[in-house]
């Protein structure tokens, strides 16, 4: 396949109105490709997916977290208030609080702890932005090895573009750790190099990269830095997303699995046996409902199924309040 290809179809009232492109791979636990639609051999951001990635650097660096707030250092987090505290425990590991985060203002994912902050009359904070774990995990380890976390020449606009010496910058040793273990673990090189929403570097692989990277995650030993991880995730997925997500709800009801959605549409997961699965939805952040619908086709594809299948493989459309159709996998794709 050169281009990618129709993963989901939205239906309403038994009319087909829309459909979700995108790309998927599956990848053997030797890290070959075993199955695939789309494009996979070809540069794209993987944005949070590389999360677990860039925790595993972080532990090569002598990173102390364990269980809940290890998997808070790789979370995309939904701001509710256990995430708070925890973000604020890793940074009390260094002797610092919030203010040092470099992250953009924002409000919480979660729907309900958003609302309750607005009706708090609390503006867009730092600490609340579903990234404040990953950089309050990079803002401990880099004290813990003596490298700096903020350029002089930023020091006093958080919003200010970084400069060599501030965690956040390509340049600065801790990212460089970063880039190495996203390359070691996919077994390619990073391709290119750009600034993601938070405000700290992205590396691009090829999807099938990303797909190899999380099914060597997901087979690793548990004394491992890569089974910690996984193993982190696994015990603790309300800390590595939120409460109320998909990513929770799969890596708790399916044995083994290890997850982690990106923007833009990605969604990465490695199965214990150490197979890897890629998604790649093209409509980006209007396909969070349809990365989730082919991430539970896939999995029924490769033979798993439950309850927890069925809560995803369909998402509702609704007219007037109630269901009318479903957003559903391709079944050209899917069977």
């Amino acid at each position: 396949m050169t281009e990618p290809v129709i993963l989901a179809d939205v239906v309403r009232s038994g009319f087909v109105e829309g459909h979700h492109r995108g790309s998927v791979v599956v990848t053997n636990p030797d890290g070959s490709v075993d199955r695939a639609v789309g494009v996979v051999d070809q540069p794209m951001f993987p944005r949070s997916s590389n999360k677990p990635m860039q925790t595993l650097a972080m532990l090569r660096n002598g990173l102390p977290l364990t269980e809940e707030l290890l998997a808070l250092s790789g979370a995309s987090h939904s701001g509710e208030q256990f995430h708070l505290d925890g973000v604020r425990k890793i940074l009390a590991e260094a002797g610092l609080d919030e203010s040092a985060l470099r992250t953009p203002t924002a409000y919480p994912v979660d729907e309900d702890a958003r609302d309750a902050w607005i009706r708090a009359d609390r503006a867009p904070e730092r600490i609340a932005m579903n990234c404040s774990g990953k950089h309050a995990a990079k803002i401990l380890t880099s004290t813990l090895k003596g490298w700096p976390i903020h350029d002089p020449a930023t020091e006093q606009d958080p919003q200010a573009r970084w400069g060599r010496d501030d965690y956040r910058s390509p340049e600065h040793p801790l990212q460089q750790e970063i880039r190495g273990a996203i390359e070691d673990t996919a077994g390619e090189k990073v391709s290119y190099v750009a600034v993601d929403g938070c405000g700290a570097p992205i590396f691009a692989l090829s999807l099938a990269g990303l797909a190899r990277s999380f099914g060597l995650f997901a087979a690793a030993a548990p004394d491992t830095f890569e089974g910690q991880v996984a193993d982190a995730f696994r015990a603790h997925p309300e800390y590595a997303s939120g409460t109320r997500r998909d990513e929770t709800d799969f890596m708790r009801h399916v044995d083994g699995l290890f997850c982690k959605v990106g923007a833009e549409g990605v969604y990465a997961a490695g199965l214990a046996d150490g197979r890897g699965i890629a998604i790649k939805i093209e409509d980006g952040d209007g396909a969070k409902r349809a990365r989730e619908v082919v991430l539970a086709a896939v999995l029924r594809q490769l033979g798993i199924d439950g309850d927890v299948i069925e809560r995803h493989i369909t998402l509702p459309v609704l007219g007037g309040g109630v269901r009318v159709g479903d957003v559903r996998a391709n079944a050209n794709v899917f069977g």
